[in-house]
């Protein structure tokens, strides 16, 4: 079968987050950093506990019918140079009807988010990777389809970077494929179809453009 590789990832990434506990709550100690952040606690509600992350996760949607996607890059630290091991990177977007859909159990920020979410932590050299379906765009709307992002590197609380946005989009803006100061990094992807599905890199350089993030 095609696509049995991926199905096998799905398949153990689920059966690990049903029975690992659940992420802790932010350190008291944490620098507050990003300034507002609407629903970036949803991080926290991750399945597995950060410590026990993997690098690559398979969102629930990826074998469902859609444009099947893989997204990798490297995070890297303010430098730009270093890669940044233990980052956790939470990404949720809409389903194929450009909804949140729910399965009707979620609990917190899922009843916001939709069920189509994932958590990956990167490795020691600052890898990430994640299969999901490529989202499709908010109904009778003209907003790009896009995936949400959010960071949580140790000693700092979460916070967003620019939202993974799709180069061939004709809803895309031209401002926002030439933005000046993109928050994390560039985060319009350019896909490439290959072994049966779109591939996509971006790479995210921490704090880049983020409001009070400390300067050393």
């Amino acid at each position: 079968m095609k696509y049995s590789s991926f199905v096998l990832i799905f398949l153990s990434t689920f059966s690990v987050c049903s029975c690992q506990q659940p992420a802790k709550k932010a350190a008291a100690s944490d620098i507050k950093v990003g300034g507002n952040c609407e629903g970036c606690e949803a991080i926290y509600e991750s399945p597995i506990a950060f410590d026990q992350l993997k690098e690559v996760d398979t969102l629930p949607d990826f074998t469902e019918d859609g444009p099947k996607l893989e997204v990798n890059g490297i995070i890297y630290k303010a430098d730009g140079k270093t890669p940044a091991p233990g980052v956790v990177l939470y990404i949720y977007h809409t389903d194929q009807k450009g909804k949140y859909s729910k399965k009707g159990d979620e609990k917190g920020w899922g009843k916001r988010h939709g069920y189509i979410r994932g958590w990956v932590k990167t490795d020691q050299n600052g890898f990430y990777k994640f299969y999901t379906l490529v989202p499709a765009s908010y109904p009778n709307s003209n907003n790009p389809k896009h995936i949400h992002p959010t960071i949580k590197e140790p000693g700092l609380t979460e916070y967003w970077i620019d939202e993974f946005l799709f180069e061939d989009d004709p809803l895309l803006p031209e401002a926002e494929k030439e933005k000046r100061q993109p928050v994390g990094g560039n985060g319009v992807l350019k896909t490439e179809m290959k072994d049966g599905m779109l591939k996509a890199t971006r790479n995210i350089i921490l704090g880049l453009n983020v409001r009070d993030y400390p300067k050393k």
